[in-house]
């Protein structure tokens, strides 16, 4: 993925289906992310590992479509089983057109980052799994970028995850994603640990502002900023006063100037552009 035409890190927000892949574009987004816990949770599901490798695919199939021309950054989490699964989904992703890609080293089942809990497995097994995904794109003659992430902060410490990271690039990555970092210190750690190296950033907490500007970020070699929940919460909050409103009114008119408008809500979809394709299909029109 290329760096911003501004030289500052690509922003790229979370999305869940085509509808949100396509209202992220219409806003001007350069890239996107298809977040594994923002898919989950769209099929009703927590962020713990339920959702497979089928379901996934469907989503970030929607996605890849509502994107266009936009790079989409695809969530594999841990891979969804051994390094027979995870090659088969770097396949299948690669095949859906995905930028990149990134993998973790949680057991299968994974849980959420942000929750309590969350452990990592032996770094050997970690570096088996990207060995895995490093070999299926070269055996295809290339594909998506390969981004490892560490969820070792929690569980380890800062120095064990920086650690780790350094051998997962030595394995192949493309990418690192330390994931955890919070704060100002532990960002500027991360890049003091991995001079050079290209780095992705969670700024799952964004609505608390970020620990540091982009220009800083860049500066430290961040490249890419993902933001996994924002639209999404808020989607979940404008559903929750929708839905109450009808049901306690009998009717929207409380939230009607909080609802999209229908040529809005049509136009994101391209509905008047399909129906006029179909009428000059129908009357044998190119």
């Amino acid at each position: 993925m290329a760096a911003s035409a501004d030289g500052l890190p690509v922003l790229a927000p979370g999305v869940w289906d085509g509808l949100s892949a396509r209202l992220a574009i219409r806003a001007g987004a350069a890239a996107l992310h298809a977040s594994g816990g923002a898919i989950a949770r769209a099929a009703g599901q927590p962020d713990l590992g339920i959702i497979g490798l089928a379901e996934m695919e469907a989503r970030v199939c929607e996605i890849v479509e509502g994107a266009g021309n936009a790079p989409v950054i695809a969530d594999a989490d841990t891979g969804y089983g051994g390094l027979l699964n995870l090659a088969h989904a770097v396949r299948r992703y690669a095949r859906l057109g995905v930028a990149a890609l990134h993998i973790e080293d949680q057991p299968f089942p994974k849980r959420c980052g942000l929750l309590e809990g969350v452990a990592v497995v032996p770094q050997a097994e970690m570096l088996a799994r990207l060995r895995a995904a490093r070999a299926t794109v070269e055996e295809a003659g290339g594909g998506p970028l390969i981004i490892a992430r560490t969820d070792a902060v929690k569980p380890e410490g800062l120095d064990a995850a920086l650690a780790r990271m350094r051998a997962y690039l030595a394995a192949g990555a493309d990418i690192a994603f330390v994931e955890g970092l919070e704060d100002a210190a532990a960002i500027e750690a991360a890049a003091a640990a991995l001079p050079g190296v290209p780095q992705l950033l969670n700024a799952s907490m964004s609505a608390h502002g970020l620990p540091l500007p982009p220009s800083r970020l860049a500066a430290l070699g961040f490249a890419i900023v993902i933001y996994p929940g924002d639209a999404q919460r808020a989607a979940i909050a404008a559903m929750d006063a929708a839905f109450a409103a009808v049901l306690r009114d009998g009717d929207g008119r409380s939230m009607a100037a909080r609802m999209a408008p229908s040529a809005l809500r049509d136009g994101v979809v391209g509905t008047v552009a399909l129906m006029e394709a179909e009428a000059r299909w129908a009357r044998g029109e190119a």
